[in-house]
């Protein structure tokens, strides 16, 4: 019993210190806030050992594959066709601003030299260093670079096995150590955060492996993950580098953005998403470009040119970002059916950005016809389903607009302010298949 004891005391020790709001982010770090809302548009980059399998990144998971037997990807995993001016420039010629590149996923492969651990892809027979390559790179093409870096672990033994939800078949038997656990993870940060360059942020995974499942009442982390001591490590070696955390909850003390997993803000349809959005700091949400994170080579279920402009358009209207995934081939190549729709992503934002870089958010609430985004003096409504009547309604709109034009074709648009709202008149209007935008100027 008093251990029973001892042991709720600490859940609620943890749980109450995670929620003492004692950071104070520099200004470094509330400029870096700025410019990432300013972005809206990011490349996620899921790869590693496990695109050898084809299968996503929870192969080693949802096959139940053996460290003994996974470690011998280490030996087959070759990238020799990867190239990180390629990389860049797909990120760069789809208009995203950052990319956030996997630099150690839950199998624990480390994409980087890394001096703590030998399964790594330096030990490779292709031995190159990608987070290297794509810091060189990005710096090279002006592309902001995020590190993705995985809490959860399916490989060491030192991590707290017996109490995760995940990673239960891969055939560890040996007593965690969590204390090395937690220096192996503070000296890999160290490293990433001291080789390679200005880093715009760190994105951790993995804390849900340690409470109970999505929507349950109590989502207490079973185990301290010595998060004081992480982030303010994270923020003394780079001030800048903003922290965020897919724990799938609010904003813990010391996190500088919020994501959602396949959820715009406000919506739960992938069962992850029962937090609200966050006010006080900057929002992301992150999707795939088909039905996998990893490489899978048979999912096909590509999203379209519009799909992908629609998703980045509504997550606008709702203040946050879109950080869309791509799974590459094990040879480090992009496959044609994402690099195809991401430069016709490109082509769209590179005439209609205006509509979406350096926009905000929730001027009204998202309506069943679309969104709106709203930058300096101007309001961009953004109609992305077709209407039954010849207007659009703007309820509660009441400041003053000097001019509606549309930036489909140029053509003013007329409009008439209520008390109960802004009527915006659609004749002329509406004849673009994938996004009609108004341009509302303000008096």
């Amino acid at each position: 019993m008093k251990r029973s004891l001892s042991w709720v005391f600490l859940l609620i020790s943890f749980s109450l210190s995670a929620q003492t709001n004692t950071y104070k982010p520099s200004p470094e770090n509330l400029a870096a806030r700025q410019l990432f809302q300013d972005m809206k548009f990011g490349m996620f980059i899921h790869w590693g050992a496990s695109s050898v399998l084809g299968d996503g990144e929870w192969v080693m998971n949802i096959r139940n594959i053996k460290v003994h037997e996974y470690n011998r990807l280490q030996h087959i995993f070759n990238p020799v066709d990867f190239d990180a001016v390629k990389w860049v420039a797909t990120a760069k010629n789809a208009g995203m601003k950052y990319i956030t590149f996997i630099t150690r996923h839950h199998d624990s492969f480390s994409n980087w030299d890394t001096k703590q651990s030998d399964w790594k892809i330096t030990n490779t027979a292709w031995g190159k260093d990608p987070v290297k390559l794509l810091a060189d790179e990005c710096k090279k093409q002006g592309i902001k670079l995020v590190l993705y870096y995985s809490l959860v672990d399916w490989y060491r033994s030192d991590y707290q096995h017996e109490t995760g939800r995940t990673g239960k078949g891969t055939g560890r038997t040996q007593k965690s150590d969590w204390n090395s656990y937690i220096t192996f993870m503070k000296a890999q940060l160290t490293e990433l955060l001291t080789n390679y360059g200005t880093i715009s942020g760190i994105w951790f995974d993995g804390h849900w492996d340690q409470t109970n499942e999505e929507g349950a009442a109590d989502r207490s982390s079973r185990i301290n993950w010595h998060y004081d001591e992480i982030y303010s490590l994270i923020h003394k070696l780079q001030p800048q580098c903003m922290i965020g955390n897919n724990h799938h909850l609010s904003p813990l003390d010391g996190e500088d953005f919020q994501m959602f997993e396949r959820d715009l803000p406000g919506e739960n349809k992938s069962g992850l998403s029962y937090q609200k959005a966050a006010e006080d700091v900057p929002v992301e949400t992150c999707e795939t470009l088909n039905g996998s994170w990893g490489f899978n080579i048979t999912d096909r279920n590509y999203k379209s040119p519009k799909a992908v402009i629609h998703y980045l358009v509504n997550a606008a209207g709702r203040n946050a970002n879109l950080l869309l995934n791509i799974g590459p081939m094990p040879n480090g190549v992009i496959q044609p059916e994402f690099t195809d729709t991401l430069k016709l992503v490109g082509d769209w934002l590179a005439k209609y950005g205006e509509s979406v870089y350096g926009t905000r958010g929730k001027v009204i609430p998202p309506q069943t016809w679309g969104v709106l985004t709203k930058k300096d003096n101007n309001i961009y409504v953004h109609v992305l389903k077709a209407v039954n009547e010849n207007f659009i309604f703007l309820p509660a709109f009441s400041t003053a607009i000097k001019t509606a034009v549309s930036l489909n074709n140029g053509k003013p648009v007329k409009f008439k302010q209520t008390p109960e709202g802004l009527f915006v008149y659609s004749e002329g209007s509406m004849n673009d298949e994938i996004d009609n935008i108004i341009k509302l100027t303000l008096k």
